[in-house]
């Protein structure tokens, strides 16, 4: 909770609203959405290959809440990271890309370790996550820095300049996702099955409203190879001990 000049407490969602809104005009219907005041949110699923995607249905108004990427006009996911977790990689890929001829070395100079807790969709279990991330900019200080909304040293006025190997949890977003495994099928083995659903945390204008759900299916398909080679990726990353999960009800 932040407190601002009339003494009142805001969530991090309402500042981030705030500060969307000088800029940005979005319908009262999403922002509803954001600040979790709407009764009247279904959840619409679409599977995409292996991903089934969650999208809201707001039912007063019988509308879809749609989304677009409006770079390069907007790049608050890139000015407003809270932290980069990276999977084991992202860590291969980026040392290579910024030319360390150690993995270990990259660890020491680019990154740090983040901790934090968020709730599980569709449940009441809270997550602690230990993880290394990619540090915003080379100044950055583990304890002090983490979790605040700092502009990604990698942005330029061209664009993200380690795009093609940016990491994956740049790659998927709006989207956050979560994966499961499904024991009934496949003889017994393990099935992984990927859900998707949207970051609702105020600060991305591309989200808006519409009748079908069809203009977002090109956008599904691109994003869903992306979000199933992200999941698995990051199931390599906890394997291997690159992560630590904890989980109480």
């Amino acid at each position: 909770m932040i407190r601002n000049n009339a003494l009142t407490f805001i969530t991090p969602v309402q500042q981030s609203i705030e500060l969307l809104s000088k800029k940005w005009k979005l319908p009262t219907e999403i922002l509803e959405l954001h600040l979790g005041t709407r009764d009247d949110v279904a959840d619409y699923e679409i599977k995409i290959d292996e991903v089934t995607f969650h999208i809201p249905k707001l039912l007063r108004c019988n509308l879809f809440v749609l989304w677009n990427c409006l770079w390069p006009e907007c790049h608050n996911c890139c000015e407003r990271q809270d932290r980069i977790p990276l999977t084991k990689d992202d860590i291969k890929i980026l040392s290579n890309k910024l030319r360390y001829t150690s993995k270990i070395d990259f660890v020491k100079n680019e990154t740090l370790v983040s901790t934090w807790s968020h709730p599980e969709p569709f449940g009441n279990t809270n997550t602690t996550r230990t993880q290394i991330s990619l540090k915003r900019n080379k100044d950055e200080i583990e304890d002090i820095d983490e979790g605040k909304q700092i502009p990604c040293r990698f942005l330029s006025d061209k664009g993200c300049t380690i795009n093609l190997d940016k990491p994956g949890v740049c790659q998927v977003y709006p989207f956050a996702s979560y994966i499961e495994y499904d024991t009934t099928v496949n003889n017994g083995n393990e099935k992984p099955i990927i859900h998707a659903l949207y970051q609702l945390t105020g600060d991305c204008p591309g989200f808006y409203l519409g009748e079908s759900v069809d203009n977002m299916i090109p956008i599904l398909n691109q994003y869903s190879k992306k979000i199933y080679d992200y999941n698995l990726a990051f199931y390599r990353t906890k394997r291997d001990g690159y992560c630590v999960i904890s989980s109480v009800d």
